[in-house]
Protein backbone atom coordinates (compact mmCIF):
# COMPACT_ATOMS: atom_id res chain seq x y z
CA UNK A 1 0.00 0.00 0.00
CA UNK A 2 1.22 3.43 -0.94
CA UNK A 3 1.57 5.42 2.28
CA UNK A 4 3.18 8.84 2.03
CA UNK A 5 3.07 10.36 5.49
CA UNK A 6 5.37 10.39 8.46
CA UNK A 7 2.82 9.26 11.00
CA UNK A 8 4.11 10.67 14.25
CA UNK A 9 4.29 14.32 13.29
CA UNK A 10 0.71 14.35 12.01
CA UNK A 11 -0.42 12.30 14.98
CA UNK A 12 1.03 14.58 17.63
CA UNK A 13 -0.29 17.60 15.73
CA UNK A 14 -3.75 16.09 15.89
CA UNK A 15 -3.49 15.39 19.58
CA UNK A 16 -2.87 19.01 19.97
CA UNK A 17 -4.93 20.46 17.60
CA UNK A 18 -33.64 -5.47 -7.08
CA UNK A 19 -32.49 -9.02 -8.10
CA UNK A 20 -33.14 -12.64 -7.23
CA UNK A 21 -31.20 -13.85 -4.24
CA UNK A 22 -28.52 -16.34 -5.22
CA UNK A 23 -26.10 -18.33 -3.14
CA UNK A 24 -22.99 -20.16 -4.24
CA UNK A 25 -21.05 -20.04 -7.46
CA UNK A 26 -22.60 -18.71 -10.65
CA UNK A 27 -23.10 -21.08 -13.58
CA UNK A 28 -21.61 -18.37 -15.80
CA UNK A 29 -17.83 -18.41 -16.26
CA UNK A 30 -16.09 -15.72 -14.24
CA UNK A 31 -13.29 -13.53 -15.53
CA UNK A 32 -10.34 -14.69 -13.48
CA UNK A 33 -8.32 -11.72 -12.40
CA UNK A 34 -8.92 -8.01 -12.36
CA UNK A 35 -8.66 -5.20 -14.89
CA UNK A 36 -5.27 -3.83 -15.90
CA UNK A 37 -3.85 -1.08 -13.74
CA UNK A 38 -4.85 2.47 -14.68
CA UNK A 39 -3.47 5.77 -13.45
CA UNK A 40 -5.59 8.64 -12.10
CA UNK A 41 -6.50 11.44 -14.46
CA UNK A 42 -7.29 13.68 -11.49
CA UNK A 43 -6.39 13.85 -7.82
CA UNK A 44 -6.66 16.39 -5.05
CA UNK A 45 -7.42 17.21 -1.45
CA UNK A 46 -10.77 18.30 -0.03
CA UNK A 47 -11.03 20.07 3.31
CA UNK A 48 -13.99 18.46 5.08
CA UNK A 49 -13.70 20.05 8.54
CA UNK A 50 -11.57 22.49 10.48
CA UNK A 51 -9.33 19.51 11.34
CA UNK A 52 -9.47 17.08 8.41
CA UNK A 53 -8.51 17.16 4.74
CA UNK A 54 -9.12 14.05 2.64
CA UNK A 55 -7.19 12.81 -0.40
CA UNK A 56 -9.21 11.71 -3.45
CA UNK A 57 -8.48 10.55 -6.99
CA UNK A 58 -10.36 9.74 -10.17
CA UNK A 59 -9.44 7.21 -12.83
CA UNK A 60 -11.09 5.38 -15.72
CA UNK A 61 -13.56 7.20 -17.97
CA UNK A 62 -14.18 10.86 -16.98
CA UNK A 63 -17.59 10.62 -18.71
CA UNK A 64 -18.37 7.18 -17.30
CA UNK A 65 -20.76 5.99 -14.60
CA UNK A 66 -19.37 7.06 -11.23
CA UNK A 67 -18.42 4.49 -8.59
CA UNK A 68 -16.92 5.25 -5.20
CA UNK A 69 -14.61 2.76 -3.49
CA UNK A 70 -14.84 2.67 0.32
CA UNK A 71 -11.73 1.19 1.91
CA UNK A 72 -11.55 -0.96 5.01
CA UNK A 73 -10.19 -0.68 8.51
CA UNK A 74 -11.30 1.95 9.27
CA UNK A 75 -7.86 3.42 8.83
CA UNK A 76 -6.45 1.25 6.03
CA UNK A 77 -6.44 3.84 3.25
CA UNK A 78 -6.64 3.10 -0.48
CA UNK A 79 -4.05 1.58 -2.80
CA UNK A 80 -3.64 1.64 -6.60
CA UNK A 81 -4.92 -1.93 -6.92
CA UNK A 82 -8.35 -0.83 -5.69
CA UNK A 83 -8.98 0.69 -9.13
CA UNK A 84 -8.76 -2.74 -10.77
CA UNK A 85 -12.21 -4.02 -9.76
CA UNK A 86 -13.87 -1.72 -12.31
CA UNK A 87 -14.03 -1.59 -16.10
CA UNK A 88 -12.05 1.62 -16.77
CA UNK A 89 -13.77 2.19 -20.11
CA UNK A 90 -17.19 2.28 -18.44
CA UNK A 91 -16.64 3.55 -14.91
CA UNK A 92 -15.51 6.88 -13.50
CA UNK A 93 -13.62 5.39 -10.55
CA UNK A 94 -13.41 7.49 -7.38
CA UNK A 95 -11.10 6.50 -4.53
CA UNK A 96 -10.54 8.49 -1.35
CA UNK A 97 -8.72 8.05 1.93
CA UNK A 98 -11.03 8.38 4.92
CA UNK A 99 -10.21 10.73 7.79
CA UNK A 100 -6.75 10.08 9.22
CA UNK A 101 -5.92 7.32 6.71
CA UNK A 102 -3.58 7.08 3.75
CA UNK A 103 -2.72 10.50 2.35
CA UNK A 104 -5.47 12.30 4.24
CA UNK A 105 -4.38 14.64 7.02
CA UNK A 106 -3.79 14.79 9.93
CA UNK A 107 -2.44 11.24 9.89
CA UNK A 108 -3.99 8.78 12.39
CA UNK A 109 -6.13 11.56 13.90
CA UNK A 110 -9.08 10.51 16.08
CA UNK A 111 -10.59 13.95 16.62
CA UNK A 112 -13.81 14.54 14.65
CA UNK A 113 -13.54 10.98 13.31
CA UNK A 114 -16.82 9.04 13.46
CA UNK A 115 -18.94 6.96 11.10
CA UNK A 116 -21.27 9.90 10.56
CA UNK A 117 -18.38 12.25 9.83
CA UNK A 118 -17.32 9.82 7.08
CA UNK A 119 -20.87 9.56 5.72
CA UNK A 120 -20.93 13.36 5.52
CA UNK A 121 -17.52 13.35 3.81
CA UNK A 122 -18.79 10.99 1.09
CA UNK A 123 -21.57 13.45 0.36
CA UNK A 124 -19.16 16.40 0.37
CA UNK A 125 -16.92 14.58 -2.09
CA UNK A 126 -19.86 13.65 -4.35
CA UNK A 127 -20.95 17.27 -4.45
CA UNK A 128 -17.39 18.53 -4.93
CA UNK A 129 -17.01 16.26 -7.98
CA UNK A 130 -20.45 17.30 -9.30
CA UNK A 131 -21.72 13.71 -9.31
CA UNK A 132 -25.55 13.38 -9.08
CA UNK A 133 -25.49 9.72 -7.97
CA UNK A 134 -23.03 6.85 -7.91
CA UNK A 135 -22.45 3.17 -7.36
CA UNK A 136 -20.96 2.27 -3.96
CA UNK A 137 -18.38 -0.49 -3.46
CA UNK A 138 -17.03 -1.48 -0.05
CA UNK A 139 -15.54 -4.44 1.76
CA UNK A 140 -15.02 -5.25 5.44
CA UNK A 141 -15.32 -1.86 7.22
CA UNK A 142 -16.05 -0.52 3.74
CA UNK A 143 -19.23 -2.64 3.73
CA UNK A 144 -20.22 -1.11 7.08
CA UNK A 145 -19.70 2.39 5.77
CA UNK A 146 -21.42 1.57 2.46
CA UNK A 147 -24.51 0.38 4.33
CA UNK A 148 -24.52 3.41 6.64
CA UNK A 149 -24.08 5.83 3.71
CA UNK A 150 -26.68 4.20 1.46
CA UNK A 151 -29.23 4.02 4.28
CA UNK A 152 -28.68 7.73 4.94
CA UNK A 153 -28.66 8.73 1.24
CA UNK A 154 -30.49 5.99 -0.72
CA UNK A 155 -31.42 8.41 -3.49
CA UNK A 156 -27.74 8.92 -4.30
CA UNK A 157 -26.89 5.22 -4.75
CA UNK A 158 -27.33 3.40 -8.10
CA UNK A 159 -26.00 0.03 -6.92
CA UNK A 160 -24.05 -1.66 -4.13
CA UNK A 161 -21.23 -4.19 -4.09
CA UNK A 162 -20.45 -5.41 -0.57
CA UNK A 163 -17.70 -7.84 0.49
CA UNK A 164 -16.67 -9.44 3.78
CA UNK A 165 -19.70 -8.14 5.65
CA UNK A 166 -19.03 -6.34 8.92
CA UNK A 167 -22.05 -5.05 10.85
CA UNK A 168 -20.03 -3.87 13.84
CA UNK A 169 -22.02 -5.87 16.35
CA UNK A 170 -20.64 -6.83 19.75
CA UNK A 171 -20.50 -10.52 18.87
CA UNK A 172 -18.34 -9.74 15.82
CA UNK A 173 -15.86 -7.71 17.84
CA UNK A 174 -15.80 -10.31 20.61
CA UNK A 175 -15.10 -13.06 18.08
CA UNK A 176 -12.07 -11.37 16.61
CA UNK A 177 -10.61 -9.45 19.55
CA UNK A 178 -11.58 -11.40 22.64
CA UNK A 179 -10.41 -14.91 21.82
CA UNK A 180 -12.75 -16.53 19.26
CA UNK A 181 -10.54 -16.30 16.20
CA UNK A 182 -7.58 -17.23 18.40
CA UNK A 183 -8.76 -20.84 18.24
CA UNK A 184 -7.93 -20.86 14.51
CA UNK A 185 -4.80 -18.67 14.59
CA UNK A 186 -3.24 -19.28 18.03
CA UNK A 187 0.22 -18.53 16.66
CA UNK A 188 -0.86 -15.08 15.45
CA UNK A 189 -2.95 -14.45 18.59
CA UNK A 190 -0.22 -14.92 21.18
CA UNK A 191 1.87 -11.82 20.30
CA UNK A 192 -1.34 -9.75 20.29
CA UNK A 193 -2.39 -11.22 23.65
CA UNK A 194 1.01 -11.14 25.33
CA UNK A 195 1.46 -7.38 24.82
CA UNK A 196 -1.32 -6.86 27.39
CA UNK A 197 -0.75 -7.68 31.09
CA UNK A 198 -2.85 -10.58 32.38
CA UNK A 199 -4.88 -8.36 34.69
CA UNK A 200 -6.14 -6.30 31.68
CA UNK A 201 -7.10 -9.18 29.42
CA UNK A 202 -10.80 -9.05 30.27
CA UNK A 203 -11.21 -6.64 27.31
CA UNK A 204 -8.42 -6.42 24.75
CA UNK A 205 -10.10 -3.59 22.82
CA UNK A 206 -10.07 -1.39 25.93
CA UNK A 207 -6.56 -2.43 26.89
CA UNK A 208 -5.21 -1.59 23.44
CA UNK A 209 -7.11 1.69 23.44
CA UNK A 210 -5.18 2.78 26.51
CA UNK A 211 -1.88 2.14 24.71
CA UNK A 212 -2.89 3.41 21.27
CA UNK A 213 -3.81 6.75 22.85
CA UNK A 214 -0.76 6.84 25.14
CA UNK A 215 1.23 10.08 25.41
CA UNK A 216 4.33 8.00 24.61
CA UNK A 217 4.76 7.60 20.83
CA UNK A 218 6.91 4.49 21.33
CA UNK A 219 4.08 2.76 23.19
CA UNK A 220 1.63 3.82 20.50
CA UNK A 221 3.77 2.39 17.72
CA UNK A 222 4.38 -0.94 19.42
CA UNK A 223 0.69 -1.34 20.25
CA UNK A 224 -0.23 -0.36 16.70
CA UNK A 225 2.09 -2.96 15.17
CA UNK A 226 0.77 -5.73 17.44
CA UNK A 227 -2.86 -4.80 16.66
CA UNK A 228 -2.24 -4.53 12.92
CA UNK A 229 -0.16 -7.70 12.64
CA UNK A 230 -2.97 -9.74 14.23
CA UNK A 231 -5.36 -8.70 11.46
CA UNK A 232 -2.82 -8.97 8.64
CA UNK A 233 -1.99 -12.55 9.65
CA UNK A 234 -5.64 -13.65 9.62
CA UNK A 235 -6.98 -11.90 6.51
CA UNK A 236 -6.27 -14.64 3.95
CA UNK A 237 -7.22 -18.31 3.79
CA UNK A 238 -3.54 -18.97 3.08
CA UNK A 239 -1.38 -16.43 4.91
CA UNK A 240 -0.02 -13.76 2.57
CA UNK A 241 3.49 -12.50 3.28
CA UNK A 242 3.01 -9.20 1.44
CA UNK A 243 -0.03 -8.47 3.58
CA UNK A 244 1.80 -9.41 6.76
CA UNK A 245 4.61 -6.98 5.92
CA UNK A 246 2.15 -4.11 6.15
CA UNK A 247 1.91 -4.81 9.86
CA UNK A 248 5.61 -4.02 10.19
CA UNK A 249 5.15 -0.49 8.78
CA UNK A 250 4.97 2.06 11.62
CA UNK A 251 3.18 4.62 9.49
CA UNK A 252 0.49 2.30 8.16
CA UNK A 253 0.01 0.58 11.51
CA UNK A 254 -0.48 3.82 13.46
CA UNK A 255 -3.43 4.92 11.35
CA UNK A 256 -4.88 1.44 10.95
CA UNK A 257 -4.75 0.47 14.63
CA UNK A 258 -5.58 3.83 16.22
CA UNK A 259 -8.56 4.55 14.00
CA UNK A 260 -9.88 0.99 13.99
CA UNK A 261 -9.66 0.71 17.76
CA UNK A 262 -11.25 4.17 18.19
CA UNK A 263 -14.29 3.05 16.19
CA UNK A 264 -14.57 -0.27 17.99
CA UNK A 265 -14.34 1.24 21.48
CA UNK A 266 -17.22 3.48 20.42
CA UNK A 267 -19.27 0.63 18.89
CA UNK A 268 -18.97 2.18 15.47
CA UNK A 269 -20.87 5.25 16.65
CA UNK A 270 -24.05 3.35 15.71
CA UNK A 271 -27.25 3.92 17.75
CA UNK A 272 -27.81 0.19 18.37
CA UNK A 273 -26.12 -3.17 17.87
CA UNK A 274 -28.47 -4.16 15.03
CA UNK A 275 -28.77 -0.70 13.46
CA UNK A 276 -27.58 -1.61 9.95
CA UNK A 277 -29.84 -4.68 9.77
CA UNK A 278 -32.79 -2.76 11.18
CA UNK A 279 -32.58 -0.19 8.38
CA UNK A 280 -32.33 -2.50 5.37
CA UNK A 281 -35.81 -1.43 4.22
CA UNK A 282 -34.35 1.95 3.25
CA UNK A 283 -32.13 0.32 0.60
CA UNK A 284 -34.12 -2.79 -0.31
CA UNK A 285 -34.89 -1.34 -3.75
CA UNK A 286 -31.20 -0.85 -4.65
CA UNK A 287 -29.58 -3.52 -6.85
CA UNK A 288 -26.95 -5.09 -4.63
CA UNK A 289 -24.38 -7.87 -4.49
CA UNK A 290 -23.00 -9.50 -1.34
CA UNK A 291 -19.72 -11.42 -1.73
CA UNK A 292 -18.42 -13.45 1.22
CA UNK A 293 -15.50 -15.82 1.75
CA UNK A 294 -16.68 -19.02 3.44
CA UNK A 295 -13.63 -19.11 5.71
CA UNK A 296 -13.41 -15.42 6.56
CA UNK A 297 -11.97 -15.28 10.08
CA UNK A 298 -11.94 -11.48 10.40
CA UNK A 299 -15.60 -11.03 9.43
CA UNK A 300 -17.18 -14.49 9.78
CA UNK A 301 -19.91 -15.50 7.36
CA UNK A 302 -22.68 -15.24 9.97
CA UNK A 303 -22.84 -11.49 9.37
CA UNK A 304 -23.20 -11.89 5.60
CA UNK A 305 -25.79 -14.59 6.27
CA UNK A 306 -27.75 -12.32 8.61
CA UNK A 307 -27.67 -9.54 5.99
CA UNK A 308 -28.78 -12.00 3.30
CA UNK A 309 -31.70 -13.13 5.46
CA UNK A 310 -32.74 -9.54 6.09
CA UNK A 311 -32.19 -8.59 2.43
CA UNK A 312 -32.96 -11.62 0.21
CA UNK A 313 -33.36 -9.33 -2.81
CA UNK A 314 -29.59 -8.77 -2.87
CA UNK A 315 -27.58 -11.31 -4.87
CA UNK A 316 -25.57 -13.38 -2.39
CA UNK A 317 -22.38 -15.19 -3.41
CA UNK A 318 -20.31 -17.35 -1.07
CA UNK A 319 -16.78 -18.07 -2.24
CA UNK A 320 -16.03 -21.60 -1.01
CA UNK A 321 -12.23 -21.40 -0.99
CA UNK A 322 -11.53 -17.95 0.43
CA UNK A 323 -11.01 -16.00 3.62
CA UNK A 324 -11.41 -12.27 4.10
CA UNK A 325 -9.25 -10.46 1.57
CA UNK A 326 -10.66 -8.88 -1.58
CA UNK A 327 -7.45 -9.94 -3.33
CA UNK A 328 -8.07 -13.67 -2.95
CA UNK A 329 -8.70 -15.13 -6.41
CA UNK A 330 -12.28 -16.31 -5.92
CA UNK A 331 -13.41 -13.15 -4.15
CA UNK A 332 -11.74 -10.87 -6.70
CA UNK A 333 -13.49 -12.75 -9.52
CA UNK A 334 -16.91 -12.38 -7.88
CA UNK A 335 -16.33 -8.68 -7.18
CA UNK A 336 -15.37 -8.06 -10.81
CA UNK A 337 -18.43 -10.04 -11.90
CA UNK A 338 -20.67 -7.90 -9.68
CA UNK A 339 -19.37 -4.62 -11.10
CA UNK A 340 -19.79 -6.02 -14.62
CA UNK A 341 -23.38 -7.06 -13.94
CA UNK A 342 -24.16 -3.57 -12.68
CA UNK A 343 -22.40 -2.13 -15.74
CA UNK A 344 -24.50 -4.27 -18.08
CA UNK A 345 -27.72 -3.26 -16.31
CA UNK A 346 -26.80 0.41 -16.67
CA UNK A 347 -26.08 -0.05 -20.38
CA UNK A 348 -29.61 -1.35 -21.06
Amino acid sequence: MDQRHTGRAGLLGCLQAKGAAQMGSSSEPLSRGLYAQVEPYDSGFLKVSDVHTIYYEQSGNPQGHPVVFLHGGPGAGTSPGNRRFFDPEFYRIVLFDQRGAGRSTPHACLEQNTTWDLVADIEKLREHLDIPEWQVFGGSWGSTLALAYSQEHPDKVTGLVLRGIFLLRKKELDWFYEGGAAAIFPDAWEPFRDFIPEDERNCFIDAYNKRLTSSDPIVQVEAAKRWTMWEMMTAHLIQNNDNIKRGEDDNFSLAFARIENHYFVNKGFLPSDSFLLDNVDKIRHIKAFIVQGRYDVCCPMISAWDLHKAWPEAEFKVVPDAGHSANEVGIAAELRSATEKLRDLLRK
